[in-house]
């Protein structure tokens, strides 16, 4: 049985929560601890989810990185809001962010485009992802004119880059017997962005 989650025992910052629970599950050996469910809804307020991967925090937001014109990147456009679940089984701890959501810098996505394996920055230009395509041959077609266009010099394409979900609420789930969880919240309070802006609260499992 893991230990409960208290509010006098929890950091001032969410963020800094957020690193505590995110280095346990590595240390843990969770698979994937950055992997987590993207929920976003369409103009219309129709939801949809997915997996995507955590590719960096700090006190401004949580990042990843995406085709701008998929699913997820049309319905961010048209609706600016996502929720982000992370869901770590073997500690029984979830943490659940809610907020408002913008692009990154050209500067930011070009950089991690750079760092990516030379598969993975080619796919992005032979994946028109989200929309449909007669069969498998055409995304195979479409990767080898990539590899004969750009060979290892593949540049970021311009429909590609990334997001920041910039967070109003941090919830932390920690299990407990008899359902009885602990659910600690935080919420952004404040302009400035620091400790101080941030309530804390109890919510019943």
């Amino acid at each position: 049985m893991h230990a409960g989650l208290d509010e006098a025992s929890v950091a001032a910052d969410p963020f800094k929560q957020f690193e505590r629970w995110f280095h346990a599950a590595t240390a843990a050996g969770v698979h994937l601890p950055n992997a987590m469910s993207l929920a976003t809804a369409d103009a219309a307020g129709r939801p949809s989810v997915r997996a995507v991967l955590l590719k960096g925090y700090d006190t401004a937001g949580f990042v990843f990185f995406t085709n701008y014109s998929s699913r997820k990147g049309r319905e961010l456009a048209a609706n600016p809001h996502a929720c982000l679940l992370f869901s770590w089984e073997e500690l029984e701890r979830q943490v659940r962010i809610e907020g408002r959501v913008e692009k990154v810098s050209d500067a930011d996505s070009d950089e991690y485009f750079a760092s990516r394996p030379l598969g993975s920055r080619l796919g992005a230009w032979a994946s028109p992802q989200s929309e449909v395509v007669p069969d498998r041959a055409t995304i195979e077609a479409r990767l080898a004119e990539a590899k004969h266009r750009y060979g290892d010099a593949v540049p970021r394409p311009p429909q590609w880059g990334g997001f920041r979900v910039v967070p109003e609420a941090i919830e932390f789930w920690q299990g407990r017997e008899d359902r009885l969880h602990d659910r600690i919240r935080y919420r952004r309070g404040g302009e400035s962005g620091g400790a101080s802006a941030w309530t804390i609260d109890r919510l019943a499992p």
